[in-house]
């Protein structure tokens, strides 16, 4: 262990405001993921980036430290897929949104690895909600594969591929605030695919991001709701940053309804969560819903098709949620990935 690396002497550098560099930042939580310091060594480590903001070269080396690490799936990059997450932090405990979306683009026909983990700072994240539908959480790469050919999507439990996310749960289940591992979530796919949907809470966090990405081969949109939704919520305009452009829409740019927030709410219980997000996939869940589960999911399919209109790739999303085909995709989905 480099002594100038070691947890106490990071302290007090960022203490004083100092930035780490890429490689300090990298080895770093490189030794945290070896295990080789407490929770509340560990817990102080992050509240410090609570306190300040986190710069490029962090987020580099912290991303390094864990695809260094990760469980190799590289196999599943064949499929080309696209992966649609949201940074969480936003504080608004909104529905599985991006979960849904997720389904719903796989229903339309297009191939999603999604990578996610149980809710840090909302009731219910995407682990959550798959595990009240009896979905097993596995490394196996062949089950994983059996899944995309059969559904389309495929489901990453992130703390199963990355050993630093399974020793910091804890701490940040215990401290329930966005951290700088909200950041990485999006940034880790073990599968590192090349397009990805992402949504971010602030506008300063979609620079960071952009920033990231304009070094990557990564085909993404960044999406923020200026409300500070960290996906198209439709309760406000919203942000779209491509490679190509940045662009402020409205929902009725969509010729989507507006939204009203208590729509949003995603209960108070991972149980109520669940029921939630089957109301939506068999469209009981009214229109306001339904809309931003349509709104998302069509972001993603014009990110994989980039030349695609957004009316019509909002078409695509609504036929395959309106016809029962995200319900069918999602039944297959769990009965693939139940089995022991």
């Amino acid at each position: 262990m480099n002594t100038t690396t070691t947890l106490p002497a990071v302290l007090s550098r960022l203490l004083e405001h100092r930035c780490l560099t890429r490689q300090e930042a990298r080895d770093i939580l490189a030794d945290i993921s070896a295990g080789q310091y407490n929770e509340s060594q560990i817990a102080a480590f992050i509240t410090t980036y609570l306190m300040r903001g986190v710069s490029v070269d962090e987020v580099l080396g912290f991303r390094d430290a864990l695809l260094e690490s990760r469980v190799n799936v590289d196999a599943l990059r064949e499929y080309d897929p696209v992966d649609i997450v949201g940074t969480g932090g936003d504080g608004k405990n909104t529905f599985n949104i991006s979960t849904a979306a997720c389904v719903v683009v796989a229903a339309a026909g297009y191939k999603v690895v999604k990578h996610g983990n149980h809710g840090a700072t909302s009731i219910s994240g995407a682990s959550n909600v798959m595990e009240e539908h009896g979905a097993r959480f596995t490394r196996d790469v062949d089950a994983h594969r059996r899944s995309l050919d059969a559904t389309n999507l495929a489901y990453l439990h992130a703390p199963l591929f990355h050993p630093a996310l399974k020793t910091v749960a804890p701490v940040r289940k215990a401290l329930r605030a966005r951290t700088f591992f909200n950041i990485l979530g999006p940034l880790v796919n073990p599968v590192m695919p090349r397009r990805q949907v992402l949504g971010v809470y602030d506008l300063k966090m979609a620079r960071l991001y952009n920033y990231i990405y304009q070094e990557s081969a990564v085909e993404f949109t960044i999406v923020h709701s200026l409300d500070g939704y960290d996906e198209v919520s439709l309760t406000a305009p919203f942000k779209l940053i491509t490679p190509r452009s940045e662009t402020i829409l409205s929902p009725a740019d969509l010729a989507l309804p507006r939204v009203s927030p208590a729509a949003l709410s995603g209960g108070d219980t991972t149980a109520g969560a669940a029921r939630l997000f089957d109301d939506v996939l068999d469209n009981k869940a009214g229109e306001e819903r339904a809309s931003v589960v349509i709104a998302n999911a069509a972001i993603a399919i014009r990110t994989i098709n980039p030349a695609a209109s957004l009316d019509d790739c909002i078409e695509e999303a609504r036929e395959a949620l309106v016809s029962g085909k995200a319900r069918q995709t999602f039944n297959r989905f769990i009965a693939i990935n139940s089995q022991s």
